[in-house]
């Protein structure tokens, strides 16, 4: 199969959707436009909400079929929507993406009731992939999945930003020396 053959074969398993509502939750608006349009552009009819309240207040109104929701925002924490969209509307499939991947919340997100967690940037074609899976089927592994340095420094980022940007704690927490948790904190992002 060719790699233009699998958007072929998602536009046609969207098409076929009965109902093809979609709710895209991120409080990072350029993301969540960019996120949309590529949705949209694949038979999607997408919702875009900027944070909790305005999902919440989209779920009651009228419950999408599908759902990609950022899993930290200025408001709460996106596993609230996907419970609510869980009571709401059982047979409907949401996707948790998040910039800090962390084995906890994918459990988390998981046990609340998300088919899927990819971690940002996530490519429209990889939300589409989990957004369509069946249940209890695996998904592919991802094309180009983070680097180890990546993941690394993921998880250090997060620690960081969960101990209130604290370098001495997020340093004893990590077991590392803070002159060296200092020195890869001014670094950049690796690919």
């Amino acid at each position: 199969m060719t790699d233009s053959a699998v958007p072929s074969l998602a536009d046609e398993a969207i098409a076929a959707l009965p109902d093809k509502s979609l709710m895209v939750m991120d409080d990072d608006a350029p993301l969540r436009t960019r996120l949309g349009r590529a949705l949209e552009s694949r038979g999607f009819e997408v919702t875009q909400v900027g944070s909790i309240s305005e999902a919440m207040e989209q779920l009651r109104v009228r419950p999408p079929a599908f759902a990609v929701l950022d899993m930290r925002l200025e408001d709460g924490n996106g596993l609230k929507v996907v419970e609510a969209l869980r009571e709401a509307r059982p047979d409907s499939r949401a996707v948790m993406l998040t910039g800090y991947g962390a084995i906890a919340t994918a459990v988390a997100a998981v046990k609340a009731g998300a088919a899927d967690y990819l971690s940002k940037p996530a490519d429209a074609d990889d939300v589409v992939k989990a957004l369509l899976a069946l249940k209890d089927e695996t998904p592919a592994p991802p094309e180009n999945p983070m680097s180890a340095d990546r993941v690394r420094w993921e998880h250090i980022q997060r620690v960081y930003e969960l101990c209130g940007h604290n370098v001495s704690e997020t340093a004893r927490r990590l077991n590392m020396h803070r002159r060296t948790l200092q020195r890869i904190l001014a670094k950049r992002a690796p690919k």
